[in-house]
C-alpha cells in the first residue's frame, strides 16, 4: 500500500442533532447517548452495491459500530442502503430542524456538521446526499469516498461547493475498482485532502466473510471495503473531529 499524496489529519468539529416528527429513523438507528440530544453529532453512511444496511460482515456498518461507541456522547450515526439516500436526505432534515417548526432557519442550516462516508456506490452516494443537501442551502464538514464507483447515471468525480473537505481512497485493479481523483466544483470553498491509492496486488488485506464472488470476481474491491487499514484512519479523523468544537464549515448562500 502506498500514499499518492501527504496523509493529513483535519480540524474536528461538531455535529447537530434533535428528532422532530416526519420521517423515522432507521430501527437501528442510533445515539451515543440519549441523554444530551442537543450535543449530538451526524454521521452518515452509505454500503455498496446489494449490501443491507445492518449486515455486520461489512465495512461501513462495522464502522458505523465503532464511531457510536467510542464517539463523544450525542452523536447520531446512521448507515443506509446507496438506494435510501432520500431516506437519509430527510433524517438529516429532521435532526436539524432543532424547533419542530417544519422549516430549517439559516442558522440551523449553518450551524450544522454533517460527515458522510461510503463505499463503492455507497461512496458516489454519499457525494450525491451533500448535492441533495446542497439544493437545500445545506453545508456538509466532510465526505470520505471509499473506492468510489458511480452507477451510469450519476457523478462522483466532483465534490460540491457546500462541502468543506472531502477526501478519496481508492484502488486500480480487477472488474471494480474506485475512482482515481476527486475535484472540488470551487475550490476556494471545498478542500481536497487527497487521492489515496492502495494497491493490494502489493500488499492484500485479508478480509472474513466476503463472498466467493467478490474473492474470485473483485478481489481488491471487495479488500477496500474490509481493509483495517483504510477504515482505521477514517476512524481516527471522524473521531478527531467529532471530540473538537472547531471547524470550518462551507457556509451556504
Amino acid at each position: 500500500m502506498y500514499l499518492s499524496v501527504r496523509f493529513r489529519f483535519l480540524p474536528a468539529f461538531f455535529l447537530v442533532s434533535t428528532a422532530f416528527a416526519g420521517v423515522q429513523p432507521e430501527p437501528d438507528a442510533v445515539l451515543s447517548s440519549r441523554s444530551e440530544l442537543s450535543l449530538s453529532r451526524i454521521v452518515i453512511g452509505f454500503v455498496g452495491g446489494f449490501v443491507r444496511h445492518n449486515d455486520p460482515r461489512h465495512g461501513p456498518v462495522q464502522f458505523a459500530q465503532r464511531v457510536r461507541r467510542d464517539a463523544p456522547a450525542g452523536t447520531y450515526v446512521q448507515v443506509f442502503e446507496n438506494r435510501r439516500r432520500r431516506n437519509a436526505y430527510k433524517t438529516v432534515i429532521r435532526l436539524l430542524d432543532t424547533n419542530h417548526d417544519g422549516l430549517l432557519s439559516s442558522e440551523e442550516k449553518n450551524r450544522s456538521r454533517i460527515i458522510i462516508y461510503g463505499h463503492s456506490w455507497g461512496a458516489a452516494a454519499a457525494v450525491l446526499l451533500a448535492r441533495d443537501l446542497r439544493g437545500a442551502h445545506i453545508p456538509v464538514a466532510l465526505i470520505v469516498q471509499v473506492d468510489s464507483v458511480a452507477k451510469p447515471w450519476q457523478d462522483d468525480s466532483v465534490v460540491p461547493d457546500n462541502v468543506s473537505e472531502a477526501i478519496n481512497f481508492y484502488q486500480p485493479h480487477g472488474l471494480i475498482h474506485g475512482r482515481q481523483q476527486i475535484t472540488a466544483a470551487d475550490p476556494s470553498k471545498t478542500q481536497i485532502l487527497g487521492n489515496y491509492l492502495f494497491d493490494y496486488k502489493k500488499t492484500p488485506a485479508e478480509c472474513h466473510g466476503s463472498s466467493w464472488i467478490d474473492r474470485y470476481f473483485t478481489p481488491s474491491h471487495a479488500q477496500s471495503e474490509c481493509d483495517p487499514r483504510i477504515w482505521s484512519q477514517v476512524e481516527e479523523m471522524v473521531l478527531q473531529r467529532l471530540a473538537s468544537g472547531t471547524a470550518a464549515v462551507a457556509q451556504t448562500p
